[in-house]
């Protein structure tokens, strides 16, 4: 058996797990995805189980066990403001538990698949969670120097770290510690305007192109820009520092207490309460939030540059998920080409921890690439034809027709077709995604011509809020055509403009403000979605599709048990499952 690292973020959001074989990444998976709790927190059984599994291994033949925490890490950091601050008892009694738990992951691996400790011969390694995250992003990169920088809530008593990266050595330059925190500032502003669950600071991204940051001299109380690229908040609008505001989970899922105090209402007005409707005054709010993230952002990144010189740029952590603001890095900065890796946020730290250890730890060559993110489960045609018979009663009674069709030429022809008729299509194939996007293997396809396609979407499958936007999966090669700036986006982590003279032709997956976060499509990627895209393009002469998660308020799917059952419980017209065509009447 060859050299095996099982990479881990445990007791955390977005728990997940990797395994990497002689420095190359075998499997690599979230938990929600087999528990089918969003954001799933706590030990990562099933992700482990799922890696071990796709490797034929054993959790006995593991060598080294690498998690995204270091309960050691700035501790004397930790002990100066307990001593001086004084926070709240629970506060630190939740951090010293939380600890305890990292600590025991030998002894917990062991109970989870029942076997004895002794047997364990793993070698257990605490890595930084900022360092796993920078390592996340650059150690698999395409480039052998860059700027890395990583921009987050909080981990191990950091919030932003950045430096450069050269062969397989990074080199940390700055951080900025507890309690400052961009990440801390969006998730408060999340909450005020109503949105109180974990993750869903994606929402206030969403919603911000339909304000006018008006309000934003307010929000430059709440956060302060410095020299040398650092930033810091205004501490009297924050609960986080001096409450226990610390995560929870309860059978799984992750939840966090108020931000914001009572003087960020004293500031904004009440907070919006959960049902209540959204005002112009909510959605200013929302536009000068994304403002003030943006100038904030891009004063750190202007200093990476100016101090590094580099032109080469890896970004990571939960921040590194704003798309809207990654796609103005190439205007707003002088970085000309940059790397987010496609779990960019905290389930990427298992990848980073597992490639830290193997590049640094054990001083082994970078050898793996990242440029795809099919990391997860597939499924073989026997597994899902059994699938499919055993629903046969509840197939006929929702009236569906049942074809397979082996050749894939005709089934990405009869799939395009039902696009351009306006069906809308879920989609599932090969490998699931690794991350929290779905990138055309676990996807719910509409036609982006359809000015209705966003609305039948939002109402009658994703039951969703109307503003939230859809993606474009395009060709690579078409993108120069469509957007304005002509890069790769192959983790549908960058929103671009859409050329004026095409934003009509594809208002679906046009945002308010011309905008579309892209899925840029290879055929050395993914194949059989490219071939999609193609025959849809020669169809309609549009080598887009709009591409949305396949799910209905749940994690994406991961089985085609999941997959049939999300069919037959919405209004989606046609489930390509595999090779099977699977059509409403």
């Amino acid at each position: 058996m060859k050299n095996l690292i099982l990479g881990i973020n445990a007791y955390h959001g977005d728990a997940s797990a990797c395994l990497l074989r002689d420095g190359e990444l075998i499997a690599a998976a979230e938990e929600e995805r087999f528990k089918r709790i969003k954001h799933w927190a706590g030990f990562p059984t099933e992700a482990i189980r799922y890696c071990l599994q796709q490797a034929n291994a054993t959790v006995e033949e593991l060598d080294h066990i690498a998690i995204n925490r270091d309960p050691y890490a700035n501790i004397v950091r930790k002990a100066i403001y307990v001593l001086t601050k004084k926070p709240d008892f629970n506060y630190i009694a939740k951090r010293i538990s939380n600890r305890g738990n990292v600590k025991d992951i030998l002894q917990t691996l062991a109970n989870e698949f029942r076997v004895p400790a002794n047997k364990l011969k793993a070698k257990q390694h605490y890595i930084n969670h900022h360092q796993a995250h920078v390592a996340s992003s650059f150690l698999v990169s395409p480039f052998n120097r860059a700027a890395v920088v990583s921009v987050d809530g909080f981990g191990d008593f950091e919030s932003t770290i950045w430096g450069t990266g050269l062969g397989s050595q990074i080199t940390v330059t700055d951080h900025i510690y507890f309690p400052h925190s961009l990440g801390i500032f969006y998730s408060a502003m999340t909450q005020y305007l109503g949105f109180p669950h974990y993750g869903d600071e994606y929402k206030i991204m969403g919603l911000a192109p339909y304000g006018n940051p008006i309000e934003i001299e307010k929000i430059r109380k709440i956060v302060n820009l410095h020299d040398n690229g650092k930033f810091s908040l205004n501490l009297n609008y924050f609960n986080h520092h001096r409450k226990n505001v610390a995560m929870e989970w309860e059978g799984g899922e992750p939840k966090i207490a108020a931000l914001y105090s009572s003087e960020l209402e004293q500031l904004l007005g009440k907070a919006r309460g959960q049902s209540e409707p959204l005002t112009d005054y909510h959605k200013n709010i929302a536009a000068a939030t994304q403002s003030m993230y943006e100038e904030t952002f891009f004063h750190v990144l202007r200093h990476i540059a100016r101090q590094t010189k580099e032109k080469n740029l890896t970004i990571s952590g939960g921040c590194a998920m704003n798309s809207v603001a990654n796609g103005k890095i190439y205007e707003q900065t002088d970085f000309k080409n940059v790397y987010i890796q496609s779990a960019a946020g905290d389930a990427g730290g298992a990848i980073g921890a597992a490639f830290l250890v193997w590049n640094q730890r054990l001083s082994k060559p970078r050898t793996f690439q990242m440029n795809h993110s099919y990391w997860g489960p597939a499924y073989d045609s026997e597994a899902i034809t059994r699938i499919i018979d055993a629903a046969e009663t509840d197939l006929a009674r929702q009236g569906c027709k049942v074809r397979n069709i082996a050749d894939e030429q005709v089934l990405c022809k009869e799939t395009a077709i039902a696009i351009s008729e306006g069906k809308v299509i879920g989609w599932f194939q090969g490998r699931m995604e690794w991350g929290p996007r779905a990138l055309g293997n676990r996807s719910i396809l509409g036609d982006p011509r359809r000015a209705d396609m966003k609305e039948i979407l939002n109402l009658k499958i994703k039951k969703r809020e109307s503003f939230r936007p859809f993606a474009p999966s395009i060709l690579r090669s078409e993108v120069s055509q469509w957007f304005e700036t002509d890069v790769d986006v192959p983790f549908m982590l960058q929103v671009l403009q859409i050329k004026l003279e095409k934003r009509k032709e594809i208002p679906a997956v046009t945002h308010v403000n011309g905008s579309g976060r892209l899925q840029t499509v290879e055929e050395s990627q993914n194949p059989r979605y490219y071939r999609l895209i193609q025959s849809f393009k020669e169809i309609t002469q549009v080598p887009i599709l709009l591409n949305t998660s396949f799910n209905e308020n749940e994690p994406v799917v991961c089985s085609p048990e999941q997959a049939l059952n999300c069919f037959l419980r919405t209004n989606m017209d046609v489930l390509v499952l595999g090779n099977y065509f699977i059509c409403r009447n």
